[in-house]
């Protein structure tokens, strides 16, 4: 493989037996294939030239509109097809958070359930702050979007703005053990983090919500929906609600 960055190659991907890279249009062929053979007499190589492609935008073509529940999250360059008032436009950038994940589509399936129209709402791991503009969109009165990464809080911030809803959604950056119980009490907590660190948040997510409030979860394997169960009913939380995706599963909590 180190004859190919050698020789000027840009990257190699393995695909099964063979190597694959790609050169610039101007590179010399011939040298290509000289330092190659000089590294293995018997390497058998192809050549096809490919056309020019704008990596600039094609990339967007990975990216789609998400109908999830009564809502739609699209990226903007689709934002025009959707009505405004129950569309979240989010650009992807840096933050976890576009539409495209299962776990994200979980909690907002889950969420559209327990949310009541003024609620108070904390998003945990916020990232792009998607789930925290879905609350706002259906109807929270007040919603802090809570997340650690830093590099994640100027997306978060741009999609509040381009989705309107900056006089409902707050960001801050932080961790949630910390902060959470600076905005308690609210009467919904959205968490869509790994099952290890939900397990550890429980006890403050306990002690934020409001009495009749409830928890969104996710960001739960498949796999470990047993033992989160266990673990729910043992620190006094009941089952009211659950969403399974692909490999994820989601789950709405209520104080037993």
């Amino acid at each position: 493989m180190q004859a190919f960055f050698d020789a000027g190659a840009q990257g190699v991907h393995e695909d099964g037996e063979q190597l694959v890279t790609h050169f610039p249009p101007d590179t010399d062929l011939q040298h290509v294939r000289t330092v190659l053979n000089a590294a293995d007499a018997g390497v058998q190589i192809d050549v096809a030239d490919v056309p020019p492609i704008d990596w600039t935008e094609s990339w967007k073509t990975s990216i789609d509109a998400h109908q999830v529940g009564t809502l739609v999250v699209t990226p903007p360059w689709l934002a025009d097809q959707y009505d405004a008032a129950t569309t979240i436009v989010i650009d992807p950038g840096m933050a976890f958070g576009t539409g495209e994940h299962a776990t994200t589509r979980g909690v907002m399936r889950l969420l559209g359930a327990v949310l009541h129209r003024g609620d108070t709402v904390a998003d945990l791991g916020a990232g792009s702050a998607v789930l925290a503009i879905a609350a706002a969109k259906l109807g929270a009165s007040r919603v802090y979007a809570i997340e650690l990464d830093e590099e994640a809080i100027p997306n978060a911030h741009e999609n509040v703005q381009r989705n309107n809803v900056a006089d409902v959604v707050h960001v801050f950056q932080g961790g949630a053990e910390a902060l959470l119980p600076l905005v308690a009490p609210v009467r919904i907590v959205l968490a869509n983090i790994i099952s290890s660190v939900l397990q550890e948040l429980l006890p403050v997510i306990d002690a934020s919500i409001e009495r009749g409030g409830a928890a969104v979860l996710s960001g739960i394997l498949q796999e470990e929906r047993a033992h989160m169960v266990e673990v729910l009913t043992a620190a006094g939380w009941r089952i009211t609600a659950e969403d399974a995706e692909d490999i994820w599963w989601s789950v709405a909590i209520a104080r037993a």
